[in-house]
């Protein structure tokens, strides 16, 4: 099984992709050509992407049972100790978690002191 997910893409690039795959959402694709053509068809998805991205997943004889391949994507694949993980970057500016005041909150406070 193959799946291919193009963002942003040309139309022309879809409407070459649905030759051997089947279009089963704006930009998704799936099908399950053999691994040759597979590999021709991520070749021309990354030619002609253009300022778009492209995930390939497929199924593969691993762990996992499937491996993925990304194009022009924020988000990256990465082998962790024999499973392959998405590493997300980190946004810059992004809010942090809220720091925790140290020290008793108000109910123990009130449960300590028999208040309530």
């Amino acid at each position: 099984m193959t799946v291919i997910v193009l963002t942003n893409c040309p139309a022309g690039l879809r409407g070459f992709l649905t030759r051997w795959l089947l279009e089963i959402s704006a930009g998704v694709f799936i099908g399950n050509p053999s691994a040759r053509v597979r590999d021709l068809l991520w070749k021309e998805v990354q030619e002609y992407a253009d300022q778009g991205r492209a995930l390939l997943a497929h199924t593969t004889n691993n762990e996992q049972g499937f491996t993925f391949r990304t194009h022009d994507h924020a988000w990256h694949p990465v082998d962790h100790e024999g499973l392959t993980l998405i590493r997300r970057p980190n946004r810059e500016g992004a809010p942090t978690a809220p720091t925790q005041k140290k020290g008793w909150s108000n109910a123990a406070k009130r449960r300590r002191f028999g208040r309530g």
